[in-house]
């Protein structure tokens, strides 16, 4: 009975095993060999002896023979070398625009004139052409966009500190009033002054309506849609506001504008539909690359904040990643709450973890509808 009963042990354990790889959300990215998570974690194959990142090419192992590893060194500890073809000893393609993109970054923000596209093209190694891509793919900005963006927020600061307005766009790198005033109402959704003085003279008209996640906030700017609270007390959101734009001049109950709070309670319903207004987004050059990453995540589907490091070209940045999350005041139409946990766990919402879950179980309804 024993003899017979013996074979079956290393055949339970195989499939224990193979269950065990099958059921990791790891191992969907190494079928998928997705790039977007490389450097995040790696796996090992029992049977060749070898490491490998998740996009490697080589022939799939059997799920029984996997193993994963969240660095290089702990596979490595475990016995095992790179593999040749992948290479996860060395920086990868992509770590490698990132290391690019990251340096001309540097550039941007530390030049006195904002450089043109060929010389940072020139000064990081790649063509022009090549470099203007990726620079795009990576932090969901054009080298220009990233710039003006880094200007902006170097203004902000030196407002905020009480510089004067001349002193705090040439300081920021624009080169006279007239071109940064041109610009001030997108830089700051104001003028320097009103924004100095806390938003001083600036309108911003709200209502506070309900859905099922319960009482949301919706604030429009002159720009368009500046804030989007959720939470369980309406006058706790008004202070939030009131607070965001201390010096603003707040206009509530208005009947015309209650009917653009419905419109964006049907999308809060029902997200894989769109919000077609116009956003007033705020934020530092980080924070709007983290969001702009965000909103190329599709409705239904969700992302690490170590993935979302890594699209921004930034692997190392998760928790600044998790701090743009934080901060950003547009909910849902900024879908934070698409952002998870390497594990999958859900976590982190300003507005609750219960509301991320639920936000996230109505998208995944919709989408198995569809």
């Amino acid at each position: 009975m024993n003899r017979l009963a013996t074979p079956a042990a290393p055949a339970a354990s195989k499939a224990a095993q193979a269950a065990a790889t099958e059921s990791d959300p790891r191992w969907a990215a190494v079928q998928a060999r997705d790039r977007s998570v490389d450097g995040t974690f790696y796996f090992s194959v029992k049977t060749t002896g070898v490491y490998c990142r998740p996009s490697c090419a080589a022939r799939l192992a059997r799920p029984e023979n996997v193993a994963f590893h969240a660095t290089r060194e702990d596979a490595e500890r475990a016995g095992f070398r790179p593999c040749k073809r992948c290479k996860p000893d060395q920086p990868s393609l992509q770590e490698q625009y990132a290391a690019k993109v990251t340096a001309a970054c540097r550039i941007i923000e530390t030049a006195e004139v904002l450089p043109q596209l060929e010389e940072l093209a020139a000064q990081v190694g790649i063509s022009a052409f090549h470099f203007h891509r990726i620079f795009k793919s990576l932090t969901g900005l054009t080298p220009k966009a990233y710039g003006t963006a880094h200007r902006a927020e170097r203004v902000r600061k030196e407002l905020a500190r009480g510089v004067a307005v001349t002193d705090a766009l040439y300081d920021a790198g624009y080169q006279s009033n007239t071109r940064f005033y041109a610009e001030s109402d997108a830089v700051l959704g104001m003028t320097p002054r009103n924004y100095q003085a806390g938003g001083a003279n600036a309108e911003i008209r709200f209502a506070i309506g309900q859905c099922t996640l319960g009482a949301i906030l919706v604030a429009q700017s002159q720009r368009g849609i500046c804030a989007i609270l959720l939470g369980d007390d309406p006058d706790t959101l008004a202070r939030d506001l009131q607070d965001r734009f201390p010096q603003a001049m707040l206009i509530g109950d208005d009947p015309a504008f209650a009917q653009l709070v419905a419109q964006v309670v049907g999308f809060v319903e029902a997200p894989a539909k769109g919000l077609d207004l116009p956003l007033d987004v705020r934020g530092t050059a980080f924070q709007q690359r983290v969001w702009q990453a965000l909103r190329d995540i599709p409705a239904g589907e969700t992302a690490s904040y170590a993935e979302i490091a890594n699209r921004i070209g930034a692997p190392k940045a998760v928790r600044a990643v998790a701090g743009a999350c934080a901060a950003n005041a547009l909910a849902v139409a900024i879908p934070c709450h698409r952002v998870v946990r390497s594990d999958g766990a859900i976590s982190g919402y300003r507005w609750g973890v219960e509301r991320k879950r639920a936000l996230l179980d109505i998208e995944l309804a919709l989408e198995q509808q569809s």
